[in-house]
């Protein structure tokens, strides 16, 4: 029996894949649970248009997260901290800070939760590199630099 699966199952497959199962699971356990439907040929074209526009969506989500990723490339982020006469800064810069700075002196909106730093925090003066995932797909590196307000 074929089936089309309407969600991601484990062992078995991912969403819209086609598969072939037996009877008795496809009848017993997949179909009533809402996991899979048969695979006829009117749901087969539909799930192959769905994929189409899916994929036309997810190409235009990448190139638009391209072109931000090239624009990012060669910033220098410059974020402002209180620090010591040693050079500690009193708290920390993190990923909210850098997204902050981001938006404040280059006007680009990026979650914090998108920017991963390569130190958990940093607590000394100095330039950093930050990495910035902006799609599955896309990723750059940015250099910010902490000094002392």
């Amino acid at each position: 029996m074929e089936v089309i699966l309407k969600q991601d199952v484990p062992t078995l497959g991912y969403k819209d894949d086609i598969i072939t199962v037996k009877n008795g699971y496809g009848r017993n356990y997949l179909i009533p649970k809402g996991l899979a439907i048969l695979a006829t040929d009117t749901n087969k074209k539909v799930v192959a248009e769905n994929k189409k526009q899916k994929a036309y969506k997810e190409d235009k989500v990448r190139n638009e997260a391209a072109k931000v990723a090239k624009s990012l490339e060669n910033l220098i982020l410059k974020i402002g901290a209180k620090a010591g006469t040693s050079g500690k800064i009193f708290g920390s810069v993190n990923a909210i800070q850098i997204s902050q700075a981001l938006k404040d002196q280059f006007n680009f909106d990026i979650d914090r939760k998108k920017i991963h730093v390569d130190h958990e925090h940093i607590k000394d003066l100095g330039t950093y590199k930050a990495k910035i995932v902006l799609h599955k797909e896309v990723s750059t590196e940015i250099t910010f630099e902490v000094f002392a307000e």
